[in-house]
């Protein structure tokens, strides 16, 4: 059975340390994932199709290091300083250090060679080895901070907060920072701001980890005595079985594919097709006051509705927007910039509670087999992340290719160049939204009803002890 330590009652100070273990993820995840592609096409000039086959080799070191980082914390013993909290303060440097050496403006005059071995091993070091064994334990902590499912549910919308609070102040900050115009007005990429910039977030990501240790406490220790443990083919089996976790997989893949090209895209979107890099930054701004209004209402809309049921409604509003805006071929990027802000409500919805639902699919698991393996199931759904944003990364720099995007420094595009990526950055993610509703509708089998009696069924066998 679980017992809670004598640590102080859950609070505000929880909630906003777990907020900023997030927006320590993100300034090196969204940072890496919005303009990691910009820096090695236009600053290293790196052909796209080598940096989609970085992507999808890093992906493969994955499927090891994410599900094998979570088998290791769900078997190690809790310390003084609990069980997932010390891997924050050992890791957060090596990955905010790694991330900064990705974005390195020097070697621009390197050999291709030499250019390509260089981004495969940093960038395999950073995403496969330090985020993963720092994601991991974050991701997993939320367990044992607390048991109460109504406070798991707030930790959840304040990890989101975290995520989308650093998207605002890197949407905003960075293409301020990385672009500047030429004397034909075309948008052009400063190597050494990359850099700077680069640094700059990685100190950040550094002090919200120390934060995010700081305030959050382990309160919920589980007896090992009394914990049911399988073996590996057992959990594999319970995995591969788990109707919940594959259905959540699944929709994460489309949803990361969809959400991840957007911001890939928009980068090229907005140099080329709008020539209004100034209405990118506000694209990140805008999903502040999203965020705010989301996480006040999102507590009564998913009591009312339930998760699954809202989730479906979300992101069938945000698809229908966006193919809607591939059909009409917006001009005016602040027109494009309102639809947007209006459409991704549905999106941003689903990205608040996503955690939540993860919770609700380790209960499941619990249900199912009698053991809670917080870390495991939460290391195979962060590598189905990492899949997602893999082949976000990976397709955008085919797409870039097949439509005849010139990755040379200073090179202008093409009409055509740019019609193809406006089709690429409204299409794509409207049909993945889409995906991700009939996904949810159609295949998650975790109803309102159902969560709750889950719910029920474990509380009465923790009542009785028995751990099955």
């Amino acid at each position: 059975m679980d017992t809670k330590s004598s640590e102080r009652p859950f609070g505000l100070r929880d909630k906003l340390g777990y907020m900023f273990g997030d927006f320590g993820n993100d300034f090196t995840f969204i940072f890496a994932s919005s303009f990691l592609m910009v820096f090695y096409t236009n600053v290293l000039g790196i052909d796209p199709k080598m940096v989609g086959v970085l992507f999808l080799v890093a992906r493969v070191v994955d499927a090891f290091t994410d599900i094998g980082m979570g088998r290791i914390v769900d078997r190690m013993p809790a310390g003084k300083n609990g069980k997932f909290r010390p891997w924050i303060i050992r890791i957060c440097v090596p990955v905010a250090l790694v991330s900064f050496l990705m974005y390195q403006s020097g070697l621009s005059g390197a050999s291709m060679t030499v250019k390509v071995i260089y981004m495969f091993v940093t960038y395999i070091l950073w995403g496969s080895l330090f985020y993963t064994a720092i994601n991991i334990p974050y991701g997993s902590m939320a367990s044992v901070i607390t048991d109460d499912s109504r406070e798991r549910a707030e930790l959840s919308t304040f990890r989101s907060m975290g995520a989308n609070f650093a998207s605002v102040a890197i949407m905003v900050i960075a293409p301020a920072v990385i672009y500047y115009k030429d004397a034909d007005g075309n948008q052009i990429v400063s190597a050494r701001n990359f850099t700077l910039i680069a640094g700059v977030f990685s100190v950040l990501a550094i002090i919200c980890y120390l934060l995010c240790y700081a305030m959050t406490a382990e309160r919920v220790q589980a007896q090992a005595a009394d914990k049911k443990k399988l073996s590996a083919g057992e959990t594999v089996k319970a995995l591969v079985t788990n109707r919940a976790l594959l259905a959540i997989i699944a929709a994460a893949i489309f949803l990361l594919l969809s959400s991840l090209m957007v911001q890939a895209m928009n980068n090229y979107l907005f140099a080329e097709w709008f020539k209004n890099t100034r209405a990118l930054s506000v694209v990140g701004f805008i999903g502040l006051p999203t965020t705010l209004a989301l996480a006040l209402a999102t507590g009564g809309i998913t009591e009312r509705f339930g998760k699954k049921e809202a989730g479906v409604a979300g992101m069938l509003f945000t698809g229908v927007i966006f193919l809607l805006l591939f059909f009409f071929k917006v001009q005016n990027p602040w027109v494009f910039v309102g639809i947007t802000f209006v459409a991704n409500f549905g999106m941003f919805y689903f990205n608040m509670v996503i955690w939540a639902y993860i919770t609700d699919v380790i209960d499941y698991q619990e249900v199912k087999t009698g053991s809670r393996e917080d870390g495991t199931v939460y290391g195979v759904y962060s590598f189905a992340r990492k899949i997602g944003q893999a082949l976000a990364g990976g397709l955008s720099g085919f797409a870039l290719s097949a439509i005849g995007y010139v990755s040379e420094p200073g090179a202008v595009q093409t009409d055509q160049v740019r019609q193809g990526i406006y089709n690429i950055a409204t299409a794509f993610p409207g049909v993945c939204y889409l995906i991700v509703a009939a996904i949810l509708w159609l295949a998650y089998p975790l109803t309102k009803n159902a969560v709750a009696e889950n719910a029920a069924i474990l509380a009465e066998r923790r009542e009785g002890g028995t751990g099955k």
